[in-house]
């Protein structure tokens, strides 16, 4: 797209081009875009498509199939070799039912905190990304800085996916990723991984004065329960175990029941939300495989008595948990541009381990902002915690340079080998 082009997209925009690269511009910005997950993110999109472009930086969408919203990438650097992604996601949660004290889309300056809708999770750190990247693209990178942004990542990091199967065809692909998820600028090596599934039980109708002509689909859906139930309690008591999270074992709950229609009539139908959180450790499929051995034998005990009666277990979404080594050359280089030494322990997802795995690249979270503020009202990010993440990207863009090979931050040869033209 050209800069003319992109120029003409903004023409209505409520919010225009911020005349700096400073962060507290752009997160204004950024705030004043509603992208909220059931709205298009495509004048979001246009707006850091024309912001790049002013700084000689080409970008690209991967489009979803509706075409209303994309993913965007841009690298700066050489070409030639892969190098380190800086993800984060452009869509927010809603603030439908919640009181907000400002207006939630337009960014509010108060004692030291930048209130608005994503300020936290995670527009603050695409702000601080965007204001470094005058920076990257004065400096002569030894190794490439991309910038990925994404959608859909709050409704099941749903959109990101067809990036990644896009960047597996390129011919030089990353190395290693930082997802700038909220961490208070702590280096987070490890988080669950979440399987959602939904079980829908059909029974049989009849009057409860007659029930045992029935087959009641909650009684059944109850087995289920009871199941799930036992299986989060095993976890709490016998593991596996991982001491990186607040909570160190795999967690199971059900959080959604609907049946019934009335009191006097045995209910036919029945469906269950279920949440599986795994640590690393843990298998996923080992426990849907086992979930759907109980709903075959309780489908088995409901037909005896009406051949039509079934259970159906569906997916509902899935993404990997992340675990990177104390090994790793990322998280080396990464804690030696920060201060802060101290693990963060985040207790939920991110698109980390889908790079991680889609890429087979190591992953790490870091960026600016506390996720307790995340998806609340009244949502912030403090002001300090902006500048740092602005700073500690600079650190950054000096240790990827081609003179920094020595630097005391260790310079980039963590990821030279791995990022040497031809590999």
């Amino acid at each position: 797209m050209t800069h003319h082009r992109v120029r003409r997209s903004f023409m209505g925009f409520r919010t225009a081009m911020p005349s700096t690269t400073d962060a507290v511009d752009l997160l204004t910005t950024l705030v004043g875009f509603d992208t909220t997950s059931h709205r298009s993110n495509l004048e979001l999109i246009a707006f850091i498509e024309c912001y790049l472009d002013d700084h000689g930086v080409a970008s690209r969408r991967v489009l979803d199939t509706t075409g209303e919203k994309a993913n965007l990438f841009a690298t700066i650097g050489p070409q030639d070799r892969g190098g380190v992604i800086l993800s984060g996601h452009t869509d927010v949660v809603p603030v439908t039912g919640q009181t907000w004290h400002t207006d939630p889309f337009t960014l509010t300056a108060l004692e030291g905190r930048l209130y608005g809708r994503g300020a936290a999770d995670m527009k603050g750190f695409l702000a601080a990304v965007l204001a470094t990247v005058p920076a990257m693209t004065r400096a002569e990178l030894g190794v490439p800085i991309h910038l990925a942004f994404s959608h859909d990542e709050e409704v099941g990091c749903v959109g990101v996916r067809s990036l990644i199967d896009d960047l597996k065809g390129v011919a030089h692909r990353p190395v290693a990723c930082i997802v700038g998820e909220p961490t208070r600028m702590r280096v987070a090596t490890a988080h669950k991984g979440k399987l959602a599934i939904r079980v829908s039980v059909t029974g049989k109708a009849s009057h409860s004065g007659m029930a045992p002509e029935g087959v009641n689909a909650i009684h059944a859906a109850g087995h289920m329960i009871q199941w799930i139930d036992t299986q989060a309690r095993a976890k709490a008591q016998h593991g596996p175990f991982d001491e990186r999270f607040s909570v160190p074992w795999t967690t199971l709950q059900v959080g959604v029941v609907q049946g019934g229609e009335a009191l006097n009539i045995v209910p036919a139908t029945c469906h269950l939300d279920i949440e599986m959180r795994t640590v690393p450790e843990d298998d996923p499929e080992a426990l849907l495989e086992a979930l759907t051995a109980v709903a075959r034998t309780v489908e088995a005990d409901m037909r005896a008595h009406h051949d039509e009666a079934r259970i159906e277990v569906t997916r509902l979404g899935d993404y990997p948990g992340l675990s990177v080594e104390e090994t790793s050359p990322l998280l080396a280089f990464t804690l030696g541009l920060i201060e802060d030494q101290d693990r963060a322990r985040i207790g939920y997802g991110t698109e980390a381990g889908l790079f991680q795995n889609g890429l087979d690249i190591p992953t790490l979270v870091c960026g600016p902002g506390d996720m307790a503020q995340g998806h609340t009202p009244d949502e912030f990010i403090e002001t300090d915690q902006l500048h740092q993440c602005v700073a500690w990207l600079h650190e950054m863009v000096d240790a990827l340079t081609t003179d920094a090979s020595d630097s005391s931050h260790g310079g980039h040869a963590p990821f030279i080998a791995a990022s040497r033209p031809g590999r």
